[in-house]
């Protein structure tokens, strides 16, 4: 069975009185281990599509289907469920909290998952410890590089152990020294099995991938296998 299974995804926004097609009738296949940038033009249907993936909205039609789970239709109590459990997510502006520690940065999926405080903070060291930045964990993120801010991001979405990471533009806020060492990371994480989805506009990025998936007016225009 593989990982993610999409078909005939698409997703219509309503802008007044026009319909704008954002995403149409997109398939895909994906198995478990596998690494795909997805790249295309400004209005291609990148973001739209990642937020599909990743559970941050819902198709107007079609059907997506997570580790076994069909999350084309799921109430947003459920979806909520499978983004913690299912997906790690890194943004371009790292989104963490200003006066919350990298350890408890770390810790918040585990806070809502409910997991006991002393667990917690073993999980968190260990995924902190898989970035390297066990020696910054009761840093915030102002006391840290930008570079290991979006480590703090990448632990952060590993500590849950995902089906799936998507990063969105990781190497957008860093300096091409930090955002080297943020794709030798992720090449890391790849060979370590993780499934990753990597948006990016740089192609020099998405050559990292092993495949990449090029969006054009909402739709697959090619897959470049590499």
């Amino acid at each position: 069975m593989s990982l993610i299974e999409v078909e005939a995804l698409s997703k219509s926004y309503q802008m007044g009185s026009v319909e704008i097609h954002a995403l149409r009738g997109v398939n895909l296949t994906v198995e478990r281990g596998e690494y795909i940038a997805i790249m295309g033009p400004s209005g291609s249907g990148k973001s739209t599509f990642l937020n599909l993936l990743g559970c941050l909205d819902t198709p107007t039609t079609g059907r997506y289907v997570l580790n076994d789970h069909d999350v084309s239709s799921m109430a947003e109590d459920d979806l909520a469920q499978v983004r913690n459990e299912e997906i790690g997510f890194v943004f371009q502006t790292f989104n963490l909290l200003a006066r919350a520690t990298a350890l408890q940065n770390v810790e918040l999926p585990l806070v809502y998952a409910g997991v006991t405080a002393h667990e917690r903070q073993a999980r968190a060291r260990e995924a902190l410890e898989k970035v390297d930045l066990l020696d910054r964990v009761m840093h915030r993120p102002n006391e840290l590089s930008g570079g290991q801010r979006q480590r703090v991001a990448i632990a952060r979405a590993l500590v849950n152990d995902p089906s799936i990471i998507l990063a969105d533009e990781p190497t957008g806020n860093l300096d091409s020294v930090a955002g080297a060492d943020l794709l030798e990371l992720l090449d890391g994480l790849h060979e370590k099995g993780h499934t990753l989805f990597v948006v990016t506009h740089e192609r020099d990025v998405a050559e990292h991938a092993r495949s990449i998936v090029h969006l054009r007016d909402g739709q697959i225009e090619s897959i470049e296998s590499r």
